[in-house]
């Protein structure tokens, strides 16, 4: 079993982190707090690519719970038709919208329990709004996070929940606020699922992980294009 991290390394790993990307944010594209709160749920199993590619012009005419509610769900559904899943995701949205109206007055909650309690919700969800919309320093663990918790040794667990709490104890203070952003960019960019990129890994000599790999992928050539006929 690797040495956990010490208080010392995991304040120089969000350091160095942090000193890459010194201002991480969410590369769901977004208007105010109910159009991230879509965007997260619709982001289930898809990426944030392929949400903002069906959500750019929905977001153009479509605010506010109230319009959402207007839209409908078979418009929505169409709306969305290019994410997975994107019936049951269209049924959600246009309920929790309804929620928001009738117990909410139209606002997103900025309570935990309030936002769970939303169809298509769940914790890390909330997670996500929480922090984005309202500044909680929350982690919401994805894919990316729990790969680069447990391969880096920084917060292994054997779930999504226990790697958040393990987060919690282990992430300074001061790093809390964008600490998921900036695992979510390292596990999307660099400590990717297949073959990580060690040799340009900013924390390499930090991290726990005993297959580091030695070189980098081969680069696919560019194709040319030729502007002759």
């Amino acid at each position: 079993m690797a040495k956990p991290f010490t208080g010392a390394e995991a304040a120089e790993f969000f350091r160095r982190l942090k000193a890459h990307t010194p201002e991480p944010k969410t590369e769901l594209q977004y208007v105010n707090p109910f159009t991230l709160l879509v965007a997260v749920v619709l982001s289930a199993q898809a990426t944030d690519k392929g949400v903002n590619k069906a959500t750019a012009p929905l977001f153009q005419k479509v605010r506010t719970p109230e319009q959402m509610v207007a839209l409908g769900e078979e418009k929505l559904a169409d709306a969305i038709k290019t994410i997975g899943l994107y019936k049951g995701k269209a049924k959600n949205v246009i309920a929790l919208s309804k929620i928001l109206i009738e117990q909410h007055h139209g606002r997103v909650p900025k309570e935990r329990e309030a936002l769970e309690a939303l169809p298509g919700v769940g914790r890390k969800t909330a997670n996500v709004v929480l922090n984005v919309a309202f500044g909680e320093p929350t982690i919401a663990v994805d894919t990316h996070i729990f790969r680069v918790a447990n391969r880096t040794g920084l917060a292994p667990g054997k779930d999504v929940l226990a790697v958040e709490l393990a987060l919690e104890k282990i992430v300074p203070q001061e790093y809390r606020l964008h600490a998921h952003h900036w695992l979510i960019l390292h596990g999307r960019y660099t400590c990717v699922a297949r073959k990580p990129l060690c040799p340009t890994c900013v924390v390499r000599d930090l991290c726990r992980f005993k297959d580091k790999t030695r070189e980098l992928p081969p680069q696919k050539p560019k194709l040319r294009t030729s502007s002759r006929g």
